[in-house]
């Protein structure tokens, strides 16, 4: 998280206001929930992620038992359960 003074960006009027409640403290100022990214998004790995977890599905669908995919995929039997039987909810 980045650091910011807020005398070098808000205005007087407004760190006066902010005073009333807080003082010499740090101050989270969360984003507006509309510029939120979901994980992976900005960096690609959520389409990565996607399409192991895809493969996965196809594969489980076509036979595979869950502990041969757990060896093949690295993961644990248990993740592998997680995404072969997680309902697909994509906005």
């Amino acid at each position: 998280m980045k650091y910011t003074n807020a005398n070098n960006i808000l205005p007087e009027k407004l760190i006066v206001e902010i005073q009333k409640y807080v003082q010499g403290e740090t101050l989270y100022i969360p984003k507006q929930e509309n510029a939120y990214k979901k994980w992976g998004t900005s960096s690609g790995g959520r389409k990565i992620l996607d399409r192991r977890n895809d493969a996965i599905k196809a594969a489980f669908a076509k036979g595979s038992t869950i502990q041969g995919l757990a060896k093949e995929y690295h993961l644990s039997p248990e993740t592998i359960k997680k995404i072969v039987y997680a309902h697909k909810n994509k906005e």
